[in-house]
This record gives structure tokens, sequence and C-alpha cells, in this order.
């Protein structure tokens, strides 16, 4: 009997874990291949691949981001292969499984939970006597009647054969996210999550999963997610991995979820004082900080503790962080959203996450949804429209805030210019991504593309449509964002150059002939002025750069030359160098005549 395991990842660049499970507990004794295909694929390219592999019977596994994908192609091959056994699995339809049996008669069985020993005893029967009623976690059919067997005990997971070890991997090891678990289940119980329903925490062998990362790294590995609901809710077993991986990451990346509020100082310490820069990230979910509201969807969160677990990882400056947050919430109006993305947002992630409550089958928010006034999508993903206190309305206008914090933010386009923004001109930063999102909306750019140089065109509209006070200290840090948004010197710029190229050329042969008037590490680079043309630019902004990104004050009467060079082959970053000007005449748009009047010592 030949057996297909096959899922629909979001994106190539995505594995799934649970098909490679399936594979790695079945193999021993069925002949087992897997398949894997995204979202975007068409369905007749992925229905005519299934068809040349002649299964014999054909499992999905099944997300809210993939299952109606996955229908329109079961629902395809059936018709092409009706003696086909199709199989489904995952958290998608282990839950309503009686709904998901009867809406799709093209499926033969479903598979509840945990998979792997519940589809290997399942294909044996399927081989053997057909006694579907002896395996426990499915759904199969009797005629026209759906039965639904008890569930399975939790299996011992060391009896799982490592998901990590298929040669056919190896070559795309390199190119794609590794997923990866230590443990299975989580210790809390918030009502919008499907973690919450399995209770307690079980751990896979310390000495197998170290074996099993060496194994990935060693085998080229770049990138693993941890998918540990809490990594580290046993801080022995975490910082056993933490040191573990410290010592043999080679240039392997690492991503945790982690629970904040409960992580202990002597781990952050470790950390700080161990880890590497840029080794670790860790996902953070805050999703609120009105306690209402976490206390209504059973979610025990300290705020305080989270914001000295997150402002020491920030300090430590080792570890990106990305910080989750969910629209949505019971009793979580449009203000209070407001209040917890400013909140969470001056902790100074790296990146923030704002999604919008999905109602997930099986959860206990979604079985109080008539409670709270919930209307949502009929299908996956379910995404909330409304609720007794945040009307669509209000879900629309936030909608725009996270468009923009995507594009703007979490993306770190304009990293310098929207702090300063934020800070300066705009009452909190949800204002200012709200603001802003609303004029990209009226000007119907969201219904375009865009370019880099267009998110700094926008920006700059935006800013002159809304009587920007200090357009020109905002100008001059949007010119040194755009600069540094670019590996080689860019063929082109957004704005005017205040010099115009004959001065440009006199700033280059002093900077030629004067490097150690800039800083010690220009001096190093021994540039000559034929390589300064070929590979840096210069402006001139109308305040102290130096002091402002030192100190946060502008001095406008202190105009500085920036300048910034790119290595040549791109290996490393490009870099910036600031000098002061002397002389208001240098930002004045004077005759050529009185220009070159200008004594080049006056350039500091």
């Amino acid at each position: 009997m030949k057996v297909l395991i096959a899922t629909l990842n979001a994106k190539y660049i995505h594995t799934s874990l649970a098909i490679r499970y399936l594979k790695a507990f079945c193999q021993k004794d069925f002949e087992v291949d897997i398949a894997e295909y995204t979202i975007k694929d068409p369905a007749m390219n992925i229905v005519s691949d299934l068809y040349q592999r002649r299964p014999d019977v054909l499992g999905f596994s099944c997300y809210i981001w993939n299952i109606e994908e996955t229908i329109a192609i079961i629902k395809m091959i059936k018709k092409i292969m009706p003696e086909l056994i199709i199989v489904l699995g995952g958290p998608e339809v282990s839950y309503d499984t009686d709904y998901w049996m009867k809406r799709l008669p093209e499926v033969d069985f479903i598979v509840m939970g945990e998979g792997e020993e519940t589809f290997h005893h399942l294909l044996q029967v399927i081989e053997g006597d057909r006694k579907f009623h002896f395996v426990y976690g499915i759904a199969y059919r009797k005629g026209d009647e759906v039965i639904i067997t008890p569930g399975r005990p939790k299996l011992d997971l060391n009896e799982i054969p490592s998901p990590h070890r298929f040669e056919e991997d190896v070559p795309t090891l390199a190119n794609r996210v590794v997923y990866f678990e230590t443990s299975r289940g989580c210790p809390f119980s918030c009502q919008f999550c499907l973690s919450s329903i399995e209770v307690g925490v079980r751990y896979f062998d310390m000495e197998r999963t170290k074996a099993d990362l060496l194994y990935l790294i060693d085998s080229g590995a770049k990138l693993i997610k941890f998918v540990d609901r809490t990594f580290n809710i046993k801080r022995e077993y975490a910082l056993e991995i933490f040191d573990f991986l410290i010592k043999n990451h080679r240039g392997c990346v690492f991503q945790f979820e982690i629970t904040a509020d409960i992580m202990r100082p002597e781990v952050l310490e470790f950390l700080s004082e161990h880890a590497p820069p840029g080794i670790f990230r860790f996902e953070i979910g805050v999703q609120s900080t009105n306690d209402l509201t976490n206390e209504l969807v059973k979610r025990r969160q300290n705020f305080a503790k989270l914001t000295r677990t997150v402002t020491m990882v920030r300090d430590s400056h080792k570890i990106d962080q990305h910080l989750d947050l969910i629209a949505g919430l019971p009793e979580e109006n449009y203000d209070s959203f407001r209040k917890t993305f400013n909140d969470v947002f001056a902790l100074g992630p790296e990146e923030l996450q704002l999604g919008f409550l999905k109602m997930l089958r099986g959860t206990g928010l979604r079985n109080d949804a008539e409670k709270y006034g919930y209307v949502y999508m009929d299908h996956a993903p379910y995404e909330i429209l409304g609720n007794d206190v945040l009307p669509f309305s209000d879900i629309v206008r936030i909608k725009r805030v996270e468009d923009v914090l995507e594009k703007y933010w979490n993306a770190h386009r304009l990293d310098r210019t929207v702090l300063y923004l934020i800070k300066n001109e705009f009452p909190s930063a949800f204002d200012f991504f709200q603001q802003f999102g609303d004029y990209w909306e009226e000007q119907g750019w969201q219904k375009i593309g865009h370019q880099l140089e267009d998110l700094f065109t926008r920006l700059h509209s935006f800013l002159r449509c809304r009587d920007t006070a200090s357009l020109e200290v905002v100008e001059g840090l949007m010119k040194l964002d755009y600069f540094m948004n670019h590996k080689y010197k860019p063929r082109k710029i957004w704005w005017n150059f205040t010099i115009d190229k004959a001065e440009q050329s006199r700033y280059l042969r002093w900077l030629a002939e004067h490097p150690e008037k800039v800083s010690p590490e220009f001096a190093e680079l021994k540039l000559s002025e034929k390589e300064l043309h070929k590979h840096a630019v210069i402006e001139v902004l109308p305040f102290d750069l130096e002091l402002y990104l030192c100190t946060g004050e502008v001095r406008e009467s202190d105009p500085s030359l920036l300048v910034v060079y790119y290595p040549p082959d791109a290996s490393e970053m490009p870099a910036y160098y600031v000098t002061s000007i002397t002389g208001r005449e240098a930002l004045k748009k004077k005759r050529k005549k009185e220009l070159e009047k200008m004594e080049l010592h006056d350039i500091q």
C-alpha cells in the first residue's frame, strides 16, 4: 500500500513538521512519501502531481491557512481517483469533526489530535481487517453514518522517531525554515488558543534533542524555529538548550516562543553574558495590556515583569524581539487597544505584529462568542468582524494601522524617521500609524504596489499635507534612512540634492585629502577621491545629525555634512559618517559665484 502525506504551506520557505513526524512513525511498516506545496500553487498543478504519484492513501495536514485550498484539491482528486482513500488530520479538523465529515463527503477518515500513533494504526487497519471502531482518535463513515471513536491516550514522545533525519531534506535546509519542538503542551489556559485544550507539558529526551539539533546545524540549517508554546516554562531545560546552542550554533539562528513575565533574571543575565549577537530571536505574545480583558480570557500576565524582561533583553543588544498583539479580545475597545499598542510599542521591539482575533474551532472563546456579541467569518481563518465593544468600522481603522506598521516599522525602512515623528510630531505611536494609515487609504495606495522609493515619497506627501512643523529635520532623517536602505550607491533619489555637482566634487576632494577631520574610522578607509566619487554619496542636512543621534537634541544652527560609503562588493553594510558645516551659507542656495568663495577650511 502506497501512502502519500501532503500539505500546503503558507510559503515555499516553510516546512511541515507534522508530515515528517507521520512519515518517521509509519515508514517502518509502510511505503510513505511526503509532498509539500504552497497555498499559492495552482490547484491543477497540485492535483496533477498527486495523480502522477498514484498513492493508495492520501493524507493532508490541515490548518486555518490551508484548509479551503486543501478542500479544493480534495474535491478534484477524488473525481479523477474515486478509489483513493483520503485522510485528513491537523488542528483545523480535530474539532467539530462531525461538521467536516458532513461537509466533505470526499473524505474517508479524519485523524483527531496527536496523529502519529493514530495514523499508523489506521493504516494497519485499512490494509488489514478494516475494523475501524478499534482505532482510537478517528472519524469514519459507516454507510451514511459518521462514527467518531474515543480519543487516544497521549503518546510517549520518545517513542516517536526523529522527523529531522530524511536525506532528501538536506539539500534545501539552508534555504528553508526548519521547525523544531522540544516539548508538547502548554501550562496556560488562554481561551483564544488551541494550546489551552491540552493539559500538561511533555518533553522530548534532552540528548535526543541535542543530537537532532546538531545534525540539522551540521547539515546546513540556517534558521530553526522552536514551536514549543512556552519554551521557557522549565528553566533548567531551557538554560541547557540555550547553552548548547551558544556553543554549537555555527551561524545558525534560533527563534523561540517565550512567556516573558516568567523569565527568570538569572536566565536573562546568562544570555546577556554568553549569547553571541544575532543567533537568538524571541517571540513574545503580549496580546493585551488590559487587565479585564486578560482576566476574561484566563490569561495570566504580569505586565511589569514582562516589561522588565523585554527591557533587559533589548538593552543587552544580543537578541531581537518580536512582540504580538491581538485586536478584538473581549472588552478591548478602540481606545483600550490604542493604549495596549502604545504600551507595547514603547518597549522598543524590533518587530510588533498586530493580529486580529480568530475564533478557532475548539477554543473556549469561540464557544462563548454569543456572550460578547462576536460576529466572525464562517470559514477559515474565522477572523472576527466585530463584537459588542469593537464594531467593524473600528476593525477597519485598526487594519490601516497594521498595514502601515508592517511597511514602515517591521520592515525597518525608516526607523530613525519614524521614532523622531512619534516623539516630536504625534501624540503617540498609534496615532502616527493611524493617521498615516487613514491618509494612505484616502490616496488609494492600498490598491497599488510600491517600490522602496514610494515608501519615502508617500510619507513625505503625508507630512507635507499635515503641515509638519519640523519638516526639514524629518527630511534630513529620511535622507539618511534612504541611503542606508541600499547595499550599493543608489542610482536615484527622491529629492533634489542640496549641493550641486561642482560643490560635491569640492567636498569629495576635501574628504579624500583630510579624512581624519571626519573621524578616525573614516580615515581608516583610506579612500581616494576617485573611490569616493564611485562609492560614496554626500548631502547637507540642516541640523547637527551627530548631536541628534547621540542625545536626541535638534540643533538647526549647526548643519551637517552626511557621508555614506558603500563597500564595492556589498559584503559589508554601508556606513555613514557625519561632520559639521560652519556657516549658514552652506545651506542657502546662493549663486554659484558665492559658493566658489566658500573656504574649504570652514568644513570641520
